[in-house]
Protein backbone atom coordinates (compact mmCIF):
# COMPACT_ATOMS: atom_id res chain seq x y z
CA UNK A 1 0.00 0.00 0.00
CA UNK A 2 1.34 3.64 -0.36
CA UNK A 3 0.24 6.15 2.17
CA UNK A 4 -1.17 9.99 1.43
CA UNK A 5 1.71 11.91 1.83
CA UNK A 6 -0.05 14.03 4.34
CA UNK A 7 -1.49 11.00 6.85
CA UNK A 8 1.55 11.28 8.91
CA UNK A 9 1.77 15.07 8.93
CA UNK A 10 -1.15 16.15 10.80
CA UNK A 11 0.95 14.03 13.83
CA UNK A 12 3.81 14.80 15.93
CA UNK A 13 6.46 13.29 14.73
CA UNK A 14 9.42 11.53 16.79
CA UNK A 15 11.52 8.28 16.83
CA UNK A 16 11.19 5.40 19.50
CA UNK A 17 13.40 2.55 19.63
CA UNK A 18 12.08 -1.03 19.61
CA UNK A 19 13.93 -4.36 19.64
CA UNK A 20 16.93 -2.44 18.61
CA UNK A 21 15.49 -0.82 15.48
CA UNK A 22 14.32 2.65 15.31
CA UNK A 23 10.94 3.81 14.29
CA UNK A 24 8.97 6.58 13.64
CA UNK A 25 6.18 7.29 16.11
CA UNK A 26 3.31 9.84 15.80
CA UNK A 27 0.39 10.16 17.84
CA UNK A 28 -2.24 8.40 15.46
CA UNK A 29 -0.43 5.04 17.10
CA UNK A 30 0.12 3.90 20.19
CA UNK A 31 4.16 4.51 21.00
CA UNK A 32 5.79 1.07 21.28
CA UNK A 33 6.27 -0.04 25.09
CA UNK A 34 9.49 -1.71 26.16
CA UNK A 35 7.46 -4.68 27.35
CA UNK A 36 5.92 -5.62 24.11
CA UNK A 37 9.73 -6.41 23.44
CA UNK A 38 8.61 -9.79 25.33
CA UNK A 39 6.47 -11.15 22.89
CA UNK A 40 8.59 -9.28 20.13
CA UNK A 41 11.98 -11.19 21.41
CA UNK A 42 10.08 -14.66 21.77
CA UNK A 43 8.23 -14.38 18.72
CA UNK A 44 11.76 -13.83 17.09
CA UNK A 45 13.15 -16.55 18.83
CA UNK A 46 10.57 -19.42 17.61
CA UNK A 47 10.37 -17.99 14.58
CA UNK A 48 14.51 -18.03 13.37
CA UNK A 49 13.92 -22.04 14.48
CA UNK A 50 11.54 -22.36 11.85
CA UNK A 51 13.45 -23.47 8.51
CA UNK A 52 13.15 -22.39 4.49
CA UNK A 53 11.02 -18.89 4.62
CA UNK A 54 8.97 -18.64 7.72
CA UNK A 55 5.94 -16.60 7.17
CA UNK A 56 4.45 -14.69 9.99
CA UNK A 57 1.21 -12.22 10.76
CA UNK A 58 1.30 -8.66 13.07
CA UNK A 59 -2.22 -7.72 13.68
CA UNK A 60 -3.03 -4.56 15.67
CA UNK A 61 0.61 -3.74 14.28
CA UNK A 62 0.19 -0.54 15.56
CA UNK A 63 3.49 1.39 14.04
CA UNK A 64 4.66 -1.65 12.42
CA UNK A 65 7.03 -2.14 15.41
CA UNK A 66 6.65 -5.99 15.97
CA UNK A 67 6.26 -6.43 12.69
CA UNK A 68 9.52 -4.55 11.29
CA UNK A 69 11.21 -5.80 14.88
CA UNK A 70 11.05 -9.35 14.32
CA UNK A 71 12.09 -9.41 10.30
CA UNK A 72 14.79 -7.35 11.17
CA UNK A 73 16.17 -10.07 13.62
CA UNK A 74 14.54 -13.16 11.26
CA UNK A 75 16.47 -12.39 7.85
CA UNK A 76 14.22 -14.92 5.93
CA UNK A 77 10.90 -14.41 6.98
CA UNK A 78 8.17 -12.83 5.20
CA UNK A 79 5.60 -10.89 6.82
CA UNK A 80 2.52 -9.48 6.92
CA UNK A 81 0.83 -6.61 9.17
CA UNK A 82 -2.86 -5.20 9.43
CA UNK A 83 -4.27 -2.13 11.10
CA UNK A 84 -7.67 -1.28 11.16
CA UNK A 85 -7.02 2.84 10.98
CA UNK A 86 -5.23 4.77 8.50
CA UNK A 87 -2.63 6.65 10.53
CA UNK A 88 -1.28 3.15 12.07
CA UNK A 89 -1.11 1.61 8.66
CA UNK A 90 0.66 4.62 7.01
CA UNK A 91 3.11 4.70 9.63
CA UNK A 92 3.60 1.13 9.66
CA UNK A 93 4.28 1.60 6.13
CA UNK A 94 6.67 4.77 6.53
CA UNK A 95 8.60 2.09 9.11
CA UNK A 96 8.92 -0.80 6.96
CA UNK A 97 10.29 1.35 3.86
CA UNK A 98 12.42 3.36 6.84
CA UNK A 99 14.21 -0.32 7.40
CA UNK A 100 14.21 -1.16 3.98
CA UNK A 101 12.11 -4.02 4.73
CA UNK A 102 9.72 -3.56 1.70
CA UNK A 103 10.46 -6.69 -0.09
CA UNK A 104 9.71 -9.13 3.21
CA UNK A 105 6.98 -6.72 5.16
CA UNK A 106 3.24 -6.06 3.52
CA UNK A 107 1.06 -3.89 5.32
CA UNK A 108 -2.39 -3.90 4.71
CA UNK A 109 -5.52 -1.54 6.28
CA UNK A 110 -8.68 -3.65 7.62
CA UNK A 111 -10.40 -5.35 10.40
CA UNK A 112 -8.01 -8.03 11.92
CA UNK A 113 -7.22 -10.77 9.35
CA UNK A 114 -9.83 -8.99 6.61
CA UNK A 115 -7.37 -7.67 4.98
CA UNK A 116 -5.98 -10.52 4.21
CA UNK A 117 -8.14 -12.84 2.39
CA UNK A 118 -7.33 -12.56 -0.35
CA UNK A 119 -3.44 -13.12 -0.29
CA UNK A 120 -4.25 -17.09 -0.33
CA UNK A 121 -2.19 -17.26 3.08
CA UNK A 122 -4.94 -19.99 5.17
CA UNK A 123 -2.84 -22.94 6.04
CA UNK A 124 0.42 -21.29 5.22
CA UNK A 125 1.25 -19.07 8.25
CA UNK A 126 4.06 -20.52 10.97
CA UNK A 127 2.90 -17.54 13.59
CA UNK A 128 0.34 -14.73 14.58
CA UNK A 129 1.59 -12.42 17.10
CA UNK A 130 -1.10 -9.61 18.34
CA UNK A 131 -0.52 -6.73 20.82
CA UNK A 132 -4.30 -6.04 21.03
CA UNK A 133 -6.12 -3.45 22.66
CA UNK A 134 -6.73 -5.14 26.18
CA UNK A 135 -7.80 -1.93 28.77
CA UNK A 136 -11.50 -2.26 29.38
CA UNK A 137 -13.75 0.00 28.00
CA UNK A 138 -15.05 1.55 31.70
CA UNK A 139 -11.30 1.78 33.06
CA UNK A 140 -10.53 4.23 30.17
CA UNK A 141 -13.57 6.46 30.94
CA UNK A 142 -12.70 6.54 34.22
CA UNK A 143 -9.00 5.79 36.24
CA UNK A 144 -7.33 5.18 32.58
CA UNK A 145 -8.27 8.23 31.17
CA UNK A 146 -5.03 9.96 30.76
CA UNK A 147 -4.04 7.48 27.63
CA UNK A 148 -6.47 8.90 25.52
CA UNK A 149 -4.94 12.64 25.93
CA UNK A 150 -1.76 11.52 23.54
CA UNK A 151 -3.39 8.40 21.49
CA UNK A 152 -6.07 6.72 20.37
CA UNK A 153 -8.60 4.84 21.86
CA UNK A 154 -8.85 2.07 19.21
CA UNK A 155 -4.82 1.54 20.93
CA UNK A 156 -6.32 0.78 24.28
CA UNK A 157 -10.33 0.00 24.15
CA UNK A 158 -10.42 -3.83 24.63
CA UNK A 159 -14.00 -4.21 24.82
CA UNK A 160 -15.98 -4.99 28.09
CA UNK A 161 -13.95 -7.18 29.83
CA UNK A 162 -10.07 -5.87 27.68
CA UNK A 163 -9.97 -9.27 25.87
CA UNK A 164 -12.47 -8.68 22.62
CA UNK A 165 -9.93 -8.67 20.48
CA UNK A 166 -8.18 -11.82 22.46
CA UNK A 167 -11.43 -13.70 21.83
CA UNK A 168 -11.64 -13.21 18.29
CA UNK A 169 -8.24 -13.55 17.04
CA UNK A 170 -7.93 -16.95 18.86
CA UNK A 171 -10.75 -18.18 16.63
CA UNK A 172 -10.35 -16.38 13.54
CA UNK A 173 -6.80 -17.23 13.51
CA UNK A 174 -7.25 -20.75 13.00
CA UNK A 175 -7.69 -21.02 8.89
CA UNK A 176 -4.78 -19.13 8.56
CA UNK A 177 -2.47 -20.87 11.04
CA UNK A 178 -0.41 -23.84 9.99
CA UNK A 179 -0.88 -27.59 12.30
CA UNK A 180 1.64 -26.59 14.90
CA UNK A 181 2.16 -22.71 13.98
CA UNK A 182 2.43 -20.28 17.11
CA UNK A 183 -0.38 -17.88 18.07
CA UNK A 184 1.13 -15.11 20.58
CA UNK A 185 -0.31 -12.28 22.42
CA UNK A 186 0.47 -9.45 25.13
CA UNK A 187 -2.53 -8.54 27.97
CA UNK A 188 -2.69 -6.88 30.75
CA UNK A 189 -1.82 -6.84 34.23
CA UNK A 190 -4.05 -9.64 36.00
CA UNK A 191 -5.15 -11.04 32.78
CA UNK A 192 -3.30 -13.94 32.22
CA UNK A 193 -6.34 -16.17 33.93
CA UNK A 194 -9.00 -14.77 31.34
CA UNK A 195 -6.21 -15.44 28.85
CA UNK A 196 -6.10 -19.73 29.57
CA UNK A 197 -9.69 -19.40 30.06
CA UNK A 198 -10.08 -18.60 26.13
CA UNK A 199 -7.42 -20.96 25.08
CA UNK A 200 -9.56 -23.39 26.92
CA UNK A 201 -13.03 -22.65 25.79
CA UNK A 202 -11.88 -22.66 22.11
CA UNK A 203 -10.04 -26.40 22.46
CA UNK A 204 -7.85 -25.49 19.19
CA UNK A 205 -4.62 -24.92 20.80
CA UNK A 206 -2.30 -27.07 23.06
CA UNK A 207 0.78 -26.06 25.05
CA UNK A 208 -0.41 -22.34 26.23
CA UNK A 209 2.50 -20.89 28.42
CA UNK A 210 3.30 -17.23 29.71
CA UNK A 211 5.65 -15.06 29.18
CA UNK A 212 6.84 -12.84 32.30
CA UNK A 213 8.20 -9.29 32.83
CA UNK A 214 11.53 -8.27 34.53
CA UNK A 215 8.90 -8.33 37.60
CA UNK A 216 7.67 -12.10 36.91
CA UNK A 217 4.11 -10.80 36.12
CA UNK A 218 2.80 -12.74 33.10
CA UNK A 219 2.07 -10.40 29.96
CA UNK A 220 2.86 -12.20 26.98
CA UNK A 221 1.26 -15.81 26.32
CA UNK A 222 2.41 -18.65 23.47
CA UNK A 223 -0.20 -21.06 22.20
CA UNK A 224 0.52 -23.96 19.19
CA UNK A 225 -2.65 -24.69 17.04
CA UNK A 226 -3.57 -28.37 17.43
Amino acid sequence: MSAQPDVLGVFKRGTQTFMGVELFAAEGALVPREETEILGNEAAALLAKIPGEPRFIDLCTGSGNLACGIASKVKNARGWAADLTEPCAALAQKNVEKLGLSARVTVKRGDLLAPLDGEGLHGTIDMIVCNPPYISTGKLEKERADLLTTEPREAFDGGPYGLSIHQRVIKEALPYLKSGGYLMFEFGLGQERQMKALFDRGKAYRDLRFLNDAASAPRACVAIKI
